[in-house]
């Protein structure tokens, strides 16, 4: 797996298990840290079928946020607050956030930008999963897509592909 490129914004991964995914999201902490601090904002978008990975992803990058809490699916409680404190001292946080059972794109609309204001006021990186369900996706920030390697057998990794949000995906 190669570094991150924080201002190339955009990538493609072959990911063999769930370790190589985490190990992608420990990556994009880098990157997303490098966001905020020029005041872009973190924001990261994860777009994948049920299992595809997503919260593991979530996972890697909150460990590298030196979150040591247990990260979870937010996807009954909707969103979870996170704060860590990297090996450098430094004060991290992470506002994850899942979207999949706001079925109306204003109910989705609504917490997407309360939780965004939130994540803004505490300097911390926003990780959305199912945004989708917005009407509008943001045009800043990141758009991860992870899917199965072999759509038939999936336990065959994943494929994650990284580019800016307002940029349309490849056909």
């Amino acid at each position: 797996m190669s570094q991150i490129d924080a201002n190339a914004h955009r990538g493609t991964w072959f990911l063999a298990d769930a370790a190589a995914t985490a190990r992608l999201g420990a990556e994009l902490a880098e990157g997303l840290l490098a966001r905020l601090d020029r005041g872009d904002g973190g924001l990261l978008l994860l777009h994948g079928d049920l299992g595809a990975g997503k919260t593991t992803l979530v996972q890697g990058l909150a460990a590298a946020l030196g979150i040591d809490e247990p990260v979870t699916s937010p996807s009954y409680a909707l969103s979870q607050h996170y704060v860590g404190r990297r090996a450098d001292g430094r004060a991290t946080a992470l506002v994850h956030l899942d979207l999949y059972r706001l079925d109306q794109p204003a109910s989705a609309a609504e917490l997407f930008d309360q939780e965004a204001e939130e994540a803004q006021a505490l300097g911390a990186v926003l990780a959305v999963e199912w945004p989708e369900r917005l009407s509008v996706p943001p045009a800043t920030g990141w758009w991860l897509s992870l899917q199965a390697a072999e759509p038939l057998n999936p336990d065959r990794g994943r494929v994650a592909k990284l580019r800016p949000a307002g940029e349309p995906s490849a056909p």
